[in-house]
């Protein structure tokens, strides 16, 4: 077995269970940083180049596909090893590069991270693997990267955020004494994670303040066809972000299907008793194609983008539409826009729930 598939290291274990002052006289020890082992390698999946076009993950030198696996739709779901590690094995064998989790992704027991630790145990060096904190303090964040190294069975991270940075109370949490910022960048010293970034799908104000504060290595923003009728993301933040060479990551591709025309709305109760219909319920589908979302977005200057899929045929699919990209004239990104509003709100009914 390879060191990367071994777990958090003993020194790593230590350092993370320090705290208060203990944890500073470990940082300011010299010994300490003089042991600390180096970053492994980046990743590199041998499939990825024949796969799908690749582009720069911003100034990380990583060369990422264009299409990324999202750690939703069946990665979420309570004791779903049966068809979430398959999915997960089958991304990594279509060329997948990158994935994407989180620590609130599948509840408490966070599924997610636990389906995604059964590949990385044995396949940690095709995967670009990212993870987030939605804590907004500096300790409970250092404990959620601790059970994020152990679940996802390594000993390492390639990109840690901050998850949905959504309103500026968030933002000066995060920045505060004792906020998270601290354990993200007491990590990064110690080498448990390469690169940090900062999310977010509710507003871009505050992840444009966010960039402001610190040069973070990337981004992972909501963009889609839909995005331009409603606080706008692809206005201002976009090009900051692309200004600053980071990693731009694009999510809510397809806004949790809303924006598709495939999409079979629930009853209009059902909605409301959804995270996705609680402040926007519609009876009508989508306008577009899984197709022409995902080219919308991927026209963008963009890295990547993370979907969620519910099944290996989804997967597939999206890896071929990927491949087959060809970038969208100013003509065509304009004409799914505007075939995109009648469901925007839809397609971004996570910019109307109230956020805290």
């Amino acid at each position: 077995m390879s060191d990367s598939a071994q777990g958090p290291k003993s020194g790593r274990r230590d350092f993370l269970k320090a705290g208060g002052a203990t944890t500073a006289a470990l940082l300011a020890s010299p010994a300490l940083a003089s042991t600390a082992r180096d970053m492994p390698g980046l990743p590199s999946n041998p499939r990825t180049p024949a796969a799908m076009p690749t582009r720069n993950l911003g100034r990380t030198g990583y060369k990422v596909g264009i299409f990324s696996l999202g750690g939703q739709a069946a990665l979420e779901r309570a004791d779903n090893f049966d068809a979430a590690v398959p999915l997960i094995e089958r991304a990594l064998d279509l060329g997948v590069n990158y994935i994407d989790t989180s620590s609130i992704y599948g509840g408490p027991e966070r599924w997610s991270e636990q389906y995604v630790g059964r590949v990385m145990a044995r396949r940690r060096k095709d995967a670009f693997l990212a993870t987030k904190t939605r804590e907004r303090d500096r300790e409970t964040s250092l404990r959620m990267i601790e059970k994020s190294l152990e679940l996802l069975k390594t000993d390492h991270i390639d990109l840690w955020q901050l998850h949905d940075i959504g309103i500026m109370a968030n933002v000066d949490a995060v920045f505060a004494k004792g906020g998270a910022m601290e354990a993200l960048l007491e990590m990064k010293e110690q080498k448990v994670v390469r690169h940090l970034g900062v999310t977010g799908h509710y507003r871009p104000e505050p992840l444009m303040e966010c960039i402001r504060r610190h040069p973070f290595d990337a981004i992972l923003m909501a963009v889609n066809a839909a995005d331009p009728h409603h606080y706008s993301f692809n206005e201002a933040l976009l090009p900051m972000a692309v200004e600053r060479q980071m990693g731009i990551i694009g999510m809510k591709i397809p806004g949790r299907s809303r924006l598709l025309s495939s999409w079979t709305p629930p009853s209009i109760e059902a909605q409301k008793r959804s995270w996705e219909g609680m402040a926007i319920q519609t009876a009508s589908p989508g306008t577009l194609t899984m197709r022409e979302a995902m080219h919308y977005t991927l026209s963008l200057p963009v890295s990547t983008v993370i979907v969620g899929c519910d099944t290996i045929a989804q997967l597939e699919e999206n890896v071929e539409i990927a491949r087959d990209f060809t970038p969208l004239s100013e003509r065509q990104t304009a004409e799914l826009v505007t075939r995109a509003e009648a469901c925007s709100k839809p397609a971004l009914f996570f910019r109307f729930y109230e956020h805290t």
